[in-house]
């Protein structure tokens, strides 16, 4: 998506969809990461459970995200 958009503003000028990309990306590595730290942490059944409830609000915060960078990149809106 951000190849896309450097090629899309070369056309209709400067727009901030690939900071708000990498931001989506960012969070999805993080939702990686509290995944990895729950499996990691299986032998302490609470706190594994904590973490992996973390990883999926943060999993769907990008998900989220992404959608809408892509709907608003779709229209040119931002």
């Amino acid at each position: 998506m951000i190849g896309l958009v450097k090629l899309a503003e070369a056309k209709h000028g400067s727009s901030h969809v690939d900071e708000y990309a990498a931001l989506a990306s960012v969070m999805f590595l993080a939702s990686a990461l509290t995944s990895y730290l729950s499996i990691r942490y299986s032998q302490r059944a609470g706190l594994s459970y904590r973490i992996e409830q973390i990883a999926d609000l943060i999993f769907l915060g990008g998900l989220i995200g992404i959608t809408l960078v892509a709907t608003l990149f779709a229209y040119e809106v931002i």
